[in-house]
């Protein structure tokens, strides 16, 4: 629930700095709050947001009884200062309300009350200083583990009446999946382990099947969050080896219009949603990607959660003969009602659009022959595992593979950090035994590589770990390129 309803101020008390604080203390008046909403059965966090005409910064002017909102201790009065990781203090109103949205059926909101907001901003001028961030990188991580020979590839530990830790085994499933070594577990399928006994972890772990979520924070991310004092949320976290994804999809209108039908009907939440059907073959919806039963959730990047057939037809109109529609699959659907998150939330990470070394190509190096000290220990595999890779938004998927003239063998010789290939469990010096189920070994896999790459995604590389006593990869100067392409 949503209110816009504009008024010059709020009847509340502001505070007196020169008779209850020390004006060179900011962090003397209160620290910002955060609370974790969950929706309601009717789709609504329990709040209401108003705006001031004088200030920018939303007003939560009603919290309903009983509520998230309320049991969360959001009040009336608060500011609203971020949304999940994002500071939006300076957004415009409509903007907040839109990530708010977006957040799907949880949400980290960032507050102060009134008069501590008043306070700040006499002093400084604005309260952007006290409403912190984790920086990139150090986030919770929502990690996707499918069970191979040696299980889920990590056993648990706990002390008494607390949390519990993640021990990984070396190359196993957990650990090629993301999981960070020491890893505090938080939630299991979506479901918190906050209050589980230890049994009752092992039989929601024995109940997943062969693959489980996993929702964990490395210790450099519990020892910033504890520092800045926000809490190890699921809205905050990083998507690793996520089995599904949201897709975005542009669509130029042709003669014969789009293609498609858009319908309303209820979804997994029992709540109404819009969905795609009647996908017509040849045309531009087809063509963009689109299949029947894609359930849409953001038009030109902005959330559809929450709204009517009518308002959606009329978003989608707004954008002419060119739209650009954010979908999901029947089962990334079931997927993220699974985690209780909005698919949108992982849309930048399943597009790897923040790296700029991600959005340059990866390229395939032919190297000179590594010297004889190097070249004397041959490449073992050890094991092998399959990864699925998408695209980033500008093309690549964040790695570099490299090959040596006197091996017969591909290897990857660089991950991007947080890009697509280490959320899909890539690791540098992992051996490329198929790429698309294509055998890699011959005299012919740079044409045939040319090929691969151009097809559809994923990408689906069949891996092995090196060695311990495998060779590192050497890149001299003045070496030329086979090819480069974007991966």
């Amino acid at each position: 629930k949503f209110e816009f309803n504009p008024k010059q101020g709020i009847d509340n008390p502001v505070l007196s700095l020169a008779e209850d604080h020390d004006p060179s203390d900011l962090w003397s008046l209160e620290r910002p709050r955060f609370c974790l909403l969950s929706k309601e059965k009717g789709g609504s966090f329990g709040f209401h947001l108003t705006q001031e005409l004088a200030k920018a910064v939303p007003v939560v002017c009603r919290v309903d009884p009983g509520t998230s909102a309320q049991c969360q201790g959001l009040r009336e009065g608060d500011r609203i200062l971020g949304v999940n990781d994002h500071i939006v203090e300076h957004e415009d109103y409509g903007a907040v309300v839109r990530r708010i949205r977006a957040s799907g059926p949880r949400v980290l909101l960032t507050v102060l009350a009134q008069h501590v907001y008043d306070a700040v901003q006499a002093l400084q001028g604005n309260s952007a200083h006290v409403s912190p961030t984790l920086g990139p990188g150090v986030r919770p991580r929502l990690c996707h583990i499918v069970k191979d020979e040696g299980g889920f590839g990590f056993s648990v530990t706990y002390s008494y009446q607390g949390p519990f830790w993640l021990v990984l085994g070396t190359g196993g499933a957990a650990e090629r999946a993301g999981v960070p070594p020491g890893a505090r577990l938080l939630e299991v399928n979506g479901v918190s382990v906050e209050k589980l006994t230890y049994n009752q972890l092992r039989r929601k772990l024995s109940q997943s099947g062969e693959q489980v979520t996993l929702l964990v924070a490395g210790p450099e991310v519990e020892e910033q969050c504890r520092r800045l004092g926000v809490p190890l949320a699921a809205p905050l976290a990083e998507g690793w080896a996520l089995p599904t994804k949201p897709r975005r999809l542009h669509l130029q209108k042709g003669p014969k219009g789009f293609g498609f039908l858009l319908r309303e009907e209820k979804g997994l939440d029992g709540q109404p949603g819009q969905f795609l059907w009647e996908v017509d073959p040849g045309l531009p919806a087809e063509k963009a990607g689109m299949q029947a039963g894609d359930r849409l959730v953001a038009v030109a990047g902005e959330s559809v959660e929450g709204l009517g057939h009518e308002e959606t037809v009329s978003r989608i109109r707004e954008q002419g003969s060119s739209v650009s529609l954010t979908v999901v699959d029947p089962e990334a659907d079931r997927f993220f009602s699974m985690v209780r998150l909005s698919p949108l939330l992982f849309l930048e990470s399943t597009e790897a659009a923040a790296s700029p070394q991600e959005n340059c190509s990866a390229s395939l190096v032919e190297t000179k022959d590594l010297p004889v000290e190097d070249t004397a220990t041959p490449l073992v595999p050890c094991g092998s595992r399959q990864c699925f890779l998408y695209p980033g938004s500008g093309g690549g998927y964040g790695f570099r593979l490299t090959c040596v003239a006197s091996e017969p063998r591909l290897f990857i010789s660089q991950v991007t950090l947080g890009g697509s290939a280490a959320r899909a469990g890539l690791r540098m010096g992992d051996v490329v035994l198929e790429v698309n189920g294509y055998p890699i070994g011959g005299e012919n896999d740079v044409e045939k590589l040319q090929q691969l790459v151009e097809a559809e995604p994923p990408l689906c590389l069949k891996l092995a770990a090196r060695s311990s006593q495998g060779y590192e990869a050497w890149n001299y100067p003045g070496v030329g390129e086979v090819r480069r392409d974007r991966w």
